[in-house]
């Protein structure tokens, strides 16, 4: 493997680092008082990293390159599958449960900011996650995207981010001390499942209108937007429902009455 070649594969090692180290340092400091955190979700998020970086692979991004569906994937993976994963594996509550308390407090103060909060609040997040789309798709950025390789890098590196900043605003489990009401993400998730399904109808009848388009790669890629991203915000909404139901379950068994409670 030349140094060039191996040069190629830093991003998505770097990712894969970036990603899982912290989380499983975080998981073996955590302290044993403290309840265990679910294997699940660990495999979750190590589902999410290895998406993630197999998304930016040489081969994946040299396809993508030529094929709009290779691009299409990447979105998809990066975007939504990806980070719903991430997002399961619930890294806030372990970090904050493996740090000392003066950094936890820190950290508390931070997501109590307002930046922190405009950007996580569902609203933000879907515009910065569905709405920027339209953005891409509907003007010269993507083709221009082609040619310049930072500008493609940026918007991979959007996909991840604004991705996880949307499924965490929706169904994040992650302690947030303002969390929107579950009616407010359940609407807003309804709203920007049916941007992206517009979008990528938008997409396909562009493309199967114009003589001189190529048609098989440009339509089916619409195609895996509109299937894809339906599976994937059904996976977003089955973790809302299940998230909503457990905080509805009790936590312990009332007192019983007439009997004391010692201190």
């Amino acid at each position: 493997m030349t140094p060039a070649r191996m040069t190629d594969w830093a991003p998505p090692v770097a990712v894969a680092a970036a990603l899982l180290v912290p989380y499983l340092v975080a998981l073996r400091r955590r302290p044993g008082t403290l309840p265990d955190h679910p294997r699940w979700r660990t495999a979750a998020w190590v589902c999410g990293a290895v998406l993630a970086a197999v998304a930016i692979t040489p081969p994946m991004t040299a396809l993508a390159h030529h094929d709009h569906r290779a691009h299409m994937t990447q979105h998809l993976v990066l975007g939504m599958y990806a980070p719903v994963a991430l997002v399961a594996g619930a890294p806030l509550a372990l970090a904050l449960g493996s740090m000392p308390q003066r950094t936890g407090r820190a950290v508390s103060r931070v997501l109590r900011t307002a930046p922190v909060r405009a950007v996580t609040h569902p609203l933000t997040a879907a515009v910065l996650a569905v709405g920027v789309l339209f953005v891409l798709y509907l003007t010269p950025l993507y083709e221009l995207s082609h040619s310049h390789a930072g500008l493609r890098w940026l918007i991979l590196l959007h996909f991840l981010l604004a991705g996880y900043a949307f499924a965490w605003s929706i169904a994040g489990v992650d302690p947030a001390p303002h969390r929107s009401a579950f009616a407010t993400r359940l609407a807003v998730l309804v709203v920007a499942a049916g941007a992206h399904s517009f979008l990528a109808k938008l997409l396909y009848a562009r493309t199967t209108s114009d003589p001189h388009a190529h048609l098989g790669s440009l339509a089916d890629a619409a195609q895996w937007m509109y299937y894809g991203g339906d599976a994937a915000e059904i996976l977003l909404a089955t973790m809302l429902f299940a998230t909503w139901y457990r905080r509805r379950e009790p936590v312990s068994d009332p007192p019983r009455p007439g009997r004391l409670q010692h201190s």
